[in-house]
């Protein structure tokens, strides 16, 4: 038997089955089953079945699948992160917000003429980037993956060992801005921690007693009891200056 040929389908073994055909599929056609209805357009894509385009009207026969709602921006096929970082991993592709909603594209936009001061380019199509990002779309993330770049994946178990849950960690939580914030919320609360510790949590000689000990000492993040201000003294006069003899 000779050596088995792969094609260049079963070469996307890194990606999802559905993923190519979602990135290929034909959107915002008119429906060929509600020829006859309002908003028919095509913009439904099913994860489960593959398949082609649906509308909205054709959901009933997708129930209980996992379907998304493919958008369009500036004559571009785009998809909310919420609904798509629910079954693969996004990392490394540039997300934009438009009309209050995240997103991200599903192919690549060539830009021939890079502009002044950019730093930064997608690895496949050359569109300009921020400096955390490698690529502009999930087309070009998998072009990426065809180069044999082994970093890179769609699988929803994190770089870092873990599984993602259901999508919940997106990339907006590890921008610049949230790292900067839990940093210093980190500092804050170490801050605290040690300035709000009781002196009676130590005994004499400085050994700290056990935290079974039956005493009221421990951490505490309340505010200390301020010192009696005693108004009385504080409104009473001087007495007489006496100068000093010549």
């Amino acid at each position: 038997m000779g050596p088995m040929i792969r094609t260049e389908e079963e070469e996307d073994y890194t990606s999802p089955p559905w993923l190519m055909p979602m990135l290929r599929g034909s959107y915002f056609i008119p429906c060929s089953i509600h020829a006859d209805s309002n908003k028919n357009e095509c913009n439904m894509f099913c994860l489960d079945c593959a398949g082609a385009a649906f509308c909205s009207y054709c959901l009933v026969k997708h129930k209980d699948h996992r379907v998304v709602q493919i958008r369009r921006s500036s004559y571009h096929n785009v998809v909310r992160v919420n609904e798509i970082q629910k079954y693969i991993d996004i990392s490394c592709v540039q997300t934009y917000i438009i009309n209050s909603a995240r997103i991200l594209f599903l192919n690549e936009r060539p830009q021939p003429r890079i502009g002044k001061g950019v730093t930064n380019t997608c690895e496949i199509c050359c569109r300009s980037l921020l400096d955390s990002f490698r690529f502009c779309s999930l087309g070009c993330k998998l072009g990426g993956m065809k180069r044999g770049d082994q970093s890179l994946t769609f699988s929803m178990k994190g770089k870092h060992g873990r599984d993602y849950q259901g999508g919940l960690e997106s990339d907006e939580a590890t921008t610049p801005t949230k790292l900067r914030k839990t940093k210093a919320f980190n500092r804050l609360m170490n801050g605290l921690s040690i300035s709000t510790v009781r002196f009676d949590d130590y005994g004499p000689g400085g050994d700290q007693r056990s935290p079974n000990s039956g005493d009221e000492g421990g951490f505490s993040f309340s505010p200390g009891t301020p010192p009696i201000y005693n108004h009385r003294n504080s409104s009473r006069r001087k007495g007489i200056p006496h100068r000093a003899p010549f």
